[in-house]
């Protein structure tokens, strides 16, 4: 209805994109918020369900973009989307007691479907199997565990450490686009994203260690991690939530597309939304692992 709604107010081209973009991505960020806000763990699960679901189906048509919308090719999507849902599924239980008695349940499914996806290949007559299975592969090394490992995060260490994790890398974003636009003069990484900068990167850092500070001294929500632990997080969030960023730029550019998908106006796919979520993720669930062995 937004989107609908500014699409038809009589407005400059630009000024319509950037209201359509702001609108869209209000959204998307006002339903993270909500859902570890509210600390609803079923909300929580609803809504990384659907993104391992809409990741899923967005590297699929990426990788095998060139492919017609065949029964085999739905078929692959569908058993990895199922894929997903159940390792997501098997972190859930893993990390709290909401689907505990489903945990054996999720992790058995799981397994068969990690043991029997070559098989099924051999089934589905694709033009390239390898490059069939290998999407498949791709699909749950690259959306799905990541976005499990967010369970870890959520029951382990509170909603809001995730919410603060979020937030930094929003900042992020937010502190690399307008040090970048102001000064940045130097490259980051221009073979893959000629855009980046250094000062850039420098200044997505810094509002990072910023917030980490802010985390600290607010405390409540945030958890009760120390002022230097919140600095460390700060630093090593920034660097991976930059390297997850070049990384999907880099999926992009192998493929020739400049959006991994259009569901999102104005920002493009899901996977463009949380492609630094995707290596922040991981890095986050060891860091605080770490954290509790030297503690």
């Amino acid at each position: 209805m937004v989107n609908f709604a500014i699409r038809n107010i009589i407005l400059p081209e630009t000024v319509k994109k950037v209201l359509i973009r702001a609108a869209s991505g209000s959204i998307y960020v006002a339903l993270i918020v909500a859902a570890l806000l509210l600390q609803s763990p079923y909300m929580f699960i609803c809504l990384f369900a659907l993104f391992i679901v809409l990741g899923i189906i967005e590297l699929h048509h990426l990788v095998d973009n060139k492919a017609s919308a065949t029964t085999n090719k739905r078929v692959g999507i569908a058993l990895d989307c199922l894929g997903g849902l159940a390792l997501f599924a098997t972190f859930t239980g893993l990390c709290s007691s909401l689907h505990s008695a489903l945990l054996p349940v999720a992790l058995v499914s799981y397994l068969v479907y990690f043991a029997l996806r070559m098989i099924l290949q051999l089934y589905m007559k694709s033009d390239n199997a390898l490059q069939a299975f290998a999407g498949s592969c791709l699909t749950q090394l690259y959306v799905a565990l990541p976005l499990s490992l967010l369970n870890i995060l959520y029951f382990e260490y509170g909603a809001g450490t995730l919410l603060a994790i979020f937030i930094m890398i929003w900042l992020n974003d937010t502190g690399a686009f307008c040090v970048g636009s102001l000064i940045g003069r130097h490259r980051l990484f221009e073979r893959i994203s000629p855009k980046k900068s250094w000062e850039g990167f420098w200044g997505g850092m810094a509002f990072c260690i910023i917030a980490g500070i802010v985390f600290h001294y607010v405390g409540g929500i945030f958890g009760s991690a120390t002022l230097a632990q919140w600095i460390c997080l700060g630093i090593v969030l920034s660097a991976f939530a930059t390297w997850g960023d070049l990384a999907e730029s880099l999926l992009k550019r192998t493929l020739n597309v400049k959006d991994s998908g259009n569901i999102i106006p104005g920002h493009g796919g899901i996977l463009d939304r949380i492609d630094s979520l995707l290596l922040v993720a991981p890095v986050s669930v060891a860091f605080f692992i770490i954290i509790e062995i030297l503690s």
